[in-house]
Parts: structure tokens; sequence; C-alpha cells
């Protein structure tokens, strides 16, 4: 049974001024498994990136019920299965969680389905 659907959408322009500006948001949003990836990608990747797990971490809290505040940035975890697919690898759901990312030149978004075990 589904328990929640979340969805969130991110300007890439405004990650990249982040990125610039704010550094320390990146340690922020990312787990340390997270940021190891993203310290090897080339910047535009990297603007991707931190969209895409932004995103993420923004959808997951919406699918939970919660907002960001009860699920902190920390508490989720997206990294990649075998195949490249991104893969909630840590969250405080007991229960599937199925995930999606997309990109534009402009914009990254993601997907979010929790699902009760």
């Amino acid at each position: 049974m589904i328990k929640g659907i979340g969805i969130d959408m991110v300007e890439l322009s405004r990650i990249e001024k982040i990125i610039i500006n704010k550094s320390s948001f990146i340690k922020r949003v990312l787990t340390d498994k997270e940021y190891a990836i993203f310290q090897n990608l080339p910047h535009k990747r990297q603007v991707e990136f931190l969209a895409g797990r932004f995103a993420c971490k923004e959808a997951f809290s919406k699918a939970w019920g919660t907002g960001i505040g009860n699920v902190g940035l920390q508490d989720v975890e997206i990294l990649k299965e075998d195949s490249g697919a991104p893969t909630v690898t840590k969250s405080p759901h007991d229960g599937k969680v199925f995930v999606s990312i997309s990109h534009t030149d402009t914009f990254a978004v993601a997907q979010i389905i929790l699902e009760t075990p």
C-alpha cells in the first residue's frame, strides 16, 4: 500500500549560485557518501547532482507528510544502483522507497513514492 507520494523541482541556476556563494550548504544537504561522489564530478554535473539530491530529499519529506524539519536532509541518502538508477539507501521509512530523478537544462525534478510493508 502507498503511504505517500512527494515531488519537488529545483532550478539549476539557484543551485549553481549556492555552490559558488554558500559552499556550506552542500555539506548540509549531502551525506558523506553523496559528498564523495559530488567531489569527483565536473561542475555541470555537480550542479545537477546537488539539485537532484536536494529535490529528492524535499520530495521524501513531502511523501513522509512532515516537510523538511521533522525529516532532516541528512536522514535521507540517495546513491546509485549498479545500473545507474538512483536508490534511497538511508531513510526513516521502514518500507520500500521508489525514487526517480530527471534533469533539463534548467531544472531538476524528483519524485518519491513510499510503500508500506
